[in-house]
This record gives structure tokens, sequence and C-alpha cells, in this order.
């Protein structure tokens, strides 16, 4: 039985350790969850371990937002205390808290 803890959480704004975006965690994955062409197209020497939690950002960078799918190895929580623009957090949380997340905007079962 696979007994992985998340360290972050759901509306909580991270941060990536080595790429310049940050963004607002909407879904887990307690292991790697993706395709093996994904995962064989990160350079092998940068290639994160696939039995840790992996997060599910809305993200942005200073040119775009997206969607992106980052190892827990990889991220940090955000301290800038700044909220993340991206146009699709309202359509599942609500409004910034000003200490580092966002509520979600329904319950889970």
């Amino acid at each position: 039985m696979l007994k992985t803890q998340a360290k972050y959480m759901l509306g909580q704004i991270v941060r990536h350790k080595k790429h310049p975006f940050r963004g607002v965690i909407f879904d887990v994955d307690p292991e790697f969850s993706n395709t093996e062409e994904w995962y064989d197209n990160i350079p092998a020497e940068s290639r994160p371990r696939k039995d840790q939690p992996f997060y599910h950002l809305l993200a942005e960078n200073d040119e775009s937002y997206y969607v992106a799918y980052v190892s827990e190895q990889n991220l940090t929580p955000d301290r800038s205390g700044e909220p993340v623009d991206h146009p699709d957090l309202s359509a599942m949380f609500g409004d910034y808290d000003g200490l580092g997340k966002y509520p979600l905007q329904f319950n889970f079962n």
C-alpha cells in the first residue's frame, strides 16, 4: 500500500524551485500519474522521482498562464504575499486570503 502524504494543500500558492513560475495547487496525485512520454521529455539529469506527490497547478510566469504538473521535490511555498492572477482561479477558488492560499469554492464528499 502506498503511504505518501502530500506536503502542500489545495489552494496553496507555491513556487517552482528551478523555473520562474508559481501557481495555485488545484489537484494532487499521490505519485506520478502522467504519461511516460511527458516524463521522458524531461532531461534525464533533471527527472524527479516518480514515488512522490505530483501537483497540478494553475500556473503563471511573466509571459503567460497555464496548467503545470510538478513534483513535490521541485516546489517551495511562495512567500511573496502576492495573489496569483490566473484567469481560471475563480472557477475553483474563492478570494485570496492574503496568507498564501485560496479557499475552495466547493466541498468534498
